[in-house]
């Protein structure tokens, strides 16, 4: 640093100089680390740079004994995101992850029906005659990615309902996630490399899975129609003869019963850095697992008490491309978590505002040294 630089520094408020970082990152580049010293090299600025500060706090965070709650948003299963997560997982890096019902059965789908995917680079350009004459042929666009739907969900289809309608019979109940679980316990087929599917690696490794509105997603919305016993005067037509009884899933709430009881367990000894692929429920639904310790079970107890007992995210680094508005969670900054007891106020907070798709892999590569 020159003379004049840290004369300037000096004139400043003790608050504002502490904010301001000279020289380098406490970074000491590795030889068998190519990726992370080209990333801590380059990445220096802007959503590059807090990419580099927040993968570095990660992989110090594990190299610590802590390890990653992983929550995704979207279609990241679609596109491949779980080659990263897969990673991760073998590198028992990974505490838990929660996911949307969507990337819980697309993880399966690509692991099934990999050849059987297509990709349309200028899919911003495609007319609505374009888009219809997609649909008219059986091809289902997610961005720029076509899901095989016939090679996919109508082939796990069968499957998936006889474990229901099993359930159904011995009157027994299990998580929406623990069904999917139970084909990989049968044997099933894989289309490619099963490295690549992280709900195969959760299931092999017992990763805890949180599945919040798995309603809203194809397999969701075809079980909530095997369900369907009414009476519409449409409806009730085009229902099964024998309906599927749906309290063969157990309702949502029992997720949180099993996050509680697992969180308890799991963050005795030292806190949980929660990551955020996107935004929505996925990440929502989760976080808020501290808060519901503390002012659910504990809400007659004095706040000390709540903190003393309940540990709070060891950090929180999220990765999306939403705003901050009307109340939404997702592009919610750490700042906000503290006013819910989610985060203490020194924990580190990290926001990348940017496609998790591109931010993702290079997280990766720094929490696992590459």
């Amino acid at each position: 640093m020159s003379i004049r630089l840290e004369r300037k520094l000096k004139r400043l408020s003790k608050g504002l100089r502490a904010q301001i970082v000279t020289g380098e990152r406490p970074y000491k580049s590795h030889p068998v680390s190519p990726i992370s010293n080209f990333l801590v090299r380059t990445k220096k600025h802007c959503n590059g740079g807090k990419m580099v500060d927040a993968g570095l706090w990660l992989q110090q965070h594990c190299y610590n004994g802590g390890k990653i709650f992983l929550t995704m948003s979207g279609a990241g299963s679609t596109f491949e995101q779980g080659i990263m997560i897969s990673e991760l997982i073998r590198a028992n890096k990974i505490a838990a992850i929660s996911v949307t019902g969507a990337n819980l059965e697309e993880s399966l789908y690509r692991a099934v029906a990999s050849t059987d995917y297509a990709y349309i680079p200028n899919y911003q350009k495609l007319t609505r005659r374009q888009e219809k004459e997609l649909d008219n042929v059986g091809l289902r666009r997610i961005t720029d990615t076509f899901l095989p739907e016939d090679e996919s969900v109508r082939v796990l289809l069968p499957r998936l309902e006889k474990l229901w309608r099993k359930a159904m019979r011995e009157k027994k109940q299990y998580l929406w996630h623990e069904y999917f679980m139970q084909l990989f316990a049968e044997g099933i087929t894989f289309d490619s490399d099963s490295r690549d599917c992280w709900l195969y690696n959760a299931w092999r490794k017992n990763i805890p899975v949180i599945v919040p509105g798995w309603e809203d997603s194809t397999m969701g919305n075809i079980f909530t129609h095997a369900c369907y016993d009414g009476d519409h005067e449409f409806l009730a037509k085009h229902k099964l003869k024998k309906p599927v009884d749906p309290r063969c899933v157990l309702p949502s709430i029992a997720y949180m019963h099993r996050l509680a009881e697992w969180y308890m367990n799991n963050t005795a000894e030292k806190s949980i850095a929660f990551l955020q692929l996107g935004g929505g429920i996925a990440a929502d639904f989760p976080i808020c697992v501290v808060p519901h310790l503390k002012k659910d079970y504990l809400y007659k107890r004095s706040l000390e008490f709540q903190e003393a007992v309940i540990r709070s995210w060891a950090g929180f680094v999220e990765v999306d491309d939403a705003t901050m508005s009307c109340g939404s969670y997702s592009g919610a900054a750490a700042d906000e978590k503290v006013t819910w007891g989610k985060l203490t106020e020194d924990a580190p907070g990290f926001f990348i505002s940017g496609d998790y798709t591109l931010a993702f892999p290079d997280l990766t590569a720094l929490i696992l040294g590459w």
